[in-house]
């Protein structure tokens, strides 16, 4: 037993055990109950190999970093860069690692300025010298944190997102193979923004996506990510941790560094839904950017339009996209799909919506002139858009 809590909602007593899973019991069939269990004693740091290649780890939190909160009985985001290389000693027999914790937070507590931050750092990583960058982040939003580093970062190396469905302490957890595949893909030939995560279900393959055509597609599995629209960019097996690039990934060298790292806060994402309101528009009057989920080839109620139409005189850029995700828009086929292209709005292509809101806020960011930063919108800057959709993506 590892250690015990008493619930705030039904008085239980919630047992730790060994395994990592938890029981709960009555507090009378307790003998001992500890609600503040005796730190971990911290481990010495992992020896690393001067004759590997050197990475960089970003830590900003998540489950990959995480253990139980004996306090509360839930999961909660606790180590630090170091921890991981103490947690996963594998990773030192793939190379070494210089460690810097940014963020210690879930993911949903990620923002566009942390985003900003992130980008700076692994910027000054990679002018640094380092093979590659690891950035650990929670699962929830990494996509979009992926795809923000994508536009924000030109990059001649593999900067690698990773995370974990399951926590640490969980003997079911996803962490080690995971973080051990990202390292393998940040030595590779690779040279782009990706998320590694696993493949299957099994301890088998990681999957290596483009940064800018992945997403979470189920809450908590741990083949939860996949690529959309496109095929994975790469895998990585295990244990072998053979990298095997597919001939769409970008190659190491291919870009030279450059850091663009301005965003536009003031942008938002909404999803459309029959008898939807015109007055749920309001809030966007004043904002400089607009993404719609709109259904089926980008389309929205007709009584959604005369408020867009006053949007984008105002100022305001939309795009749509399609709740689809497989597929692209296409305003020109049915009657409403044309008068949105009559009030201006600009088709998304076949951008996952959550990757056209990160795109728009960095276009919008950067291209202060309007008719620029549309044709920037309709155009594939980071593998985001596909110029036309494969049967079966």
């Amino acid at each position: 037993m590892n250690g015990t809590y008493i619930t705030e909602r039904d008085g239980m007593a919630v047992v730790k055990l060994g395994s990592g899973y938890n029981i709960g019991v009555r507090p009378s069939c307790c003998r001992q109950i500890s609600t503040a269990p005796a730190a971990a004693p911290r481990l010495a740091p992992v020896r690393q190999d001067p004759a590997l290649p050197e990475l960089s780890i970003l830590s900003t939190g998540g489950t990959i970093a995480s253990r139980i909160d004996y306090r509360t009985g839930s999961v909660t985001s606790q180590f630090d860069a170091d921890d991981i290389l103490i947690a996963i000693p594998e990773l030192a027999e793939i190379a070494r690692y210089e460690t810097r914790s940014l963020y210690t937070i879930l993911s949903e507590n990620m923002t566009p300025a942390i985003w900003q931050e992130l980008a700076r750092a692994a910027y000054a990583e990679i002018r640094r010298g380092v093979t590659g960058v690891i950035v650990t982040h929670g699962t929830d939003t990494m996509a979009y944190s992926a795809a923000a580093l994508s536009f924000m970062i030109d990059t001649p190396v593999p900067i690698v997102f990773v995370g974990s469905q399951r926590s640490a302490d969980r003997p079911s957890s996803d962490n080690a193979m995971n973080a051990a595949c990202a390292a393998s893909a940040a030595t590779s030939d690779l040279s782009e923004v990706a998320v590694v995560m696993h493949a299957t279900t099994s301890d088998d393959t990681c999957a290596i996506h483009r940064g800018t055509r992945v997403r979470k597609m189920h809450t908590s599995r741990r083949d939860a990510f996949q690529s959309i629209g496109i095929d994975p960019i790469g895998t990585v097996t295990y244990p072998g941790r053979e990298v095997d690039l597919k001939p769409a990934a970008v190659r190491r060298g291919t870009r030279p560094l450059a850091l663009h790292e301005l965003l536009e806060p003031h942008c938002s994402l909404l999803q459309f839904y029959p008898g939807m309101s015109p007055e749920l528009l309001e809030p966007c009057e004043g904002c400089r950017g607009l993404v719609l989920a709109g259904t089926g080839l980008g389309h929205i109620s007709t009584a959604l339009i005369p408020r867009i139409r006053k949007l984008v005189k105002d100022g305001t850029m939309v795009v749509m996209t399609s709740q689809c995700l497989h597929g692209r828009v296409c305003d020109r086929v049915y009657d409403t799909g044309r008068d949105l292209l009559a009030a201006g709005v600009i088709e998304g292509g076949d951008m996952l919506p959550e990757v056209a809101l990160v795109k728009l806020m960095w276009v919008l960011g950067n291209e202060p002139d309007a008719e620029r930063a549309a044709a920037m919108m309709a155009s594939d800057l980071k593998g985001e858009c596909n110029r036309r959709s494969a049967h079966g993506l």
